[in-house]
Protein backbone atom coordinates (compact mmCIF):
# COMPACT_ATOMS: atom_id res chain seq x y z
CA UNK A 1 0.00 0.00 0.00
CA UNK A 2 1.21 3.40 -0.78
CA UNK A 3 0.22 6.97 0.99
CA UNK A 4 -1.83 7.94 -1.70
CA UNK A 5 -3.81 4.55 -1.25
CA UNK A 6 -4.15 4.95 2.29
CA UNK A 7 -5.25 8.27 1.77
CA UNK A 8 -8.10 7.54 -0.75
CA UNK A 9 -9.42 4.81 1.95
CA UNK A 10 -9.74 7.70 4.02
CA UNK A 11 -11.45 10.06 2.10
CA UNK A 12 -13.55 7.06 1.03
CA UNK A 13 -14.56 5.87 4.66
CA UNK A 14 -14.97 9.49 6.06
CA UNK A 15 -14.69 12.43 3.54
CA UNK A 16 -11.48 13.67 5.16
CA UNK A 17 -7.81 13.53 5.22
CA UNK A 18 -7.58 11.96 8.63
CA UNK A 19 -3.80 11.90 10.81
CA UNK A 20 -2.79 8.36 11.20
CA UNK A 21 -0.30 7.48 14.11
CA UNK A 22 1.20 4.12 15.06
CA UNK A 23 1.61 3.75 19.10
CA UNK A 24 2.69 1.54 21.09
CA UNK A 25 1.17 0.72 24.29
CA UNK A 26 2.33 -2.14 26.31
CA UNK A 27 3.68 -4.39 24.13
CA UNK A 28 1.26 -3.81 21.48
CA UNK A 29 1.59 -1.84 18.34
CA UNK A 30 -1.71 0.43 17.05
CA UNK A 31 -2.73 1.87 13.89
CA UNK A 32 -4.40 5.03 15.08
CA UNK A 33 -6.80 6.93 13.18
CA UNK A 34 -6.68 10.83 15.05
CA UNK A 35 -9.08 13.12 14.55
CA UNK A 36 -7.21 16.17 13.12
CA UNK A 37 -7.31 16.36 9.51
CA UNK A 38 -5.47 17.80 6.24
CA UNK A 39 -8.40 20.26 5.45
CA UNK A 40 -8.67 21.68 9.30
CA UNK A 41 -6.60 25.22 9.56
CA UNK A 42 -5.18 24.06 12.54
CA UNK A 43 -3.65 21.06 11.22
CA UNK A 44 0.19 21.03 11.67
CA UNK A 45 1.33 19.49 8.93
CA UNK A 46 1.69 21.09 5.24
CA UNK A 47 -0.01 18.91 2.35
CA UNK A 48 3.58 17.82 1.39
CA UNK A 49 4.20 16.94 5.28
CA UNK A 50 1.24 14.91 5.50
CA UNK A 51 1.64 12.85 2.50
CA UNK A 52 5.07 12.39 3.08
CA UNK A 53 4.23 11.11 6.30
CA UNK A 54 1.31 8.67 5.72
CA UNK A 55 4.22 7.07 3.17
CA UNK A 56 6.08 6.78 6.23
CA UNK A 57 2.97 4.72 7.91
CA UNK A 58 2.54 3.02 4.88
CA UNK A 59 6.48 1.78 4.65
CA UNK A 60 6.16 0.31 8.06
CA UNK A 61 2.69 -1.24 7.02
CA UNK A 62 4.24 -2.92 4.72
CA UNK A 63 7.73 -3.64 6.36
CA UNK A 64 5.36 -5.79 8.84
CA UNK A 65 3.12 -7.41 6.78
CA UNK A 66 -0.02 -5.82 8.29
CA UNK A 67 -1.67 -4.04 5.52
CA UNK A 68 -4.58 -6.33 5.15
CA UNK A 69 -4.72 -6.48 8.44
CA UNK A 70 -5.46 -2.17 8.78
CA UNK A 71 -7.65 -2.47 5.58
CA UNK A 72 -9.71 -4.76 6.67
CA UNK A 73 -10.34 -3.16 9.56
CA UNK A 74 -10.95 -0.10 8.03
CA UNK A 75 -13.52 -1.44 5.77
CA UNK A 76 -15.55 -2.75 8.69
CA UNK A 77 -15.80 -0.38 11.39
CA UNK A 78 -18.15 1.64 11.82
CA UNK A 79 -16.66 4.03 14.41
CA UNK A 80 -15.53 7.37 13.51
CA UNK A 81 -12.42 9.63 14.61
CA UNK A 82 -14.12 12.18 16.73
CA UNK A 83 -12.11 15.05 19.22
CA UNK A 84 -10.00 13.09 21.76
CA UNK A 85 -10.82 9.23 20.38
CA UNK A 86 -8.82 7.49 17.76
CA UNK A 87 -9.75 4.87 15.72
CA UNK A 88 -7.57 2.33 17.25
CA UNK A 89 -6.65 -1.17 15.79
CA UNK A 90 -4.33 -3.33 17.24
CA UNK A 91 -1.21 -4.88 14.69
CA UNK A 92 -0.86 -8.58 14.85
CA UNK A 93 3.28 -8.45 14.30
CA UNK A 94 3.54 -12.03 14.56
CA UNK A 95 6.39 -13.53 15.88
CA UNK A 96 8.02 -10.95 14.71
CA UNK A 97 6.57 -8.28 16.96
CA UNK A 98 9.83 -8.42 19.10
CA UNK A 99 11.78 -7.49 16.34
CA UNK A 100 10.05 -4.08 16.03
CA UNK A 101 8.88 -3.49 19.89
CA UNK A 102 11.40 -1.90 22.14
Amino acid sequence: MTGTQLHQILLDKWGYSYDIQLKKLKDRLFFQVMWKYLEQASFPLSQDQYFQHLEDICNYLNAWGVVEQVKIHLAETKEKPRLGKAVSIPLDLGERSSEWIV
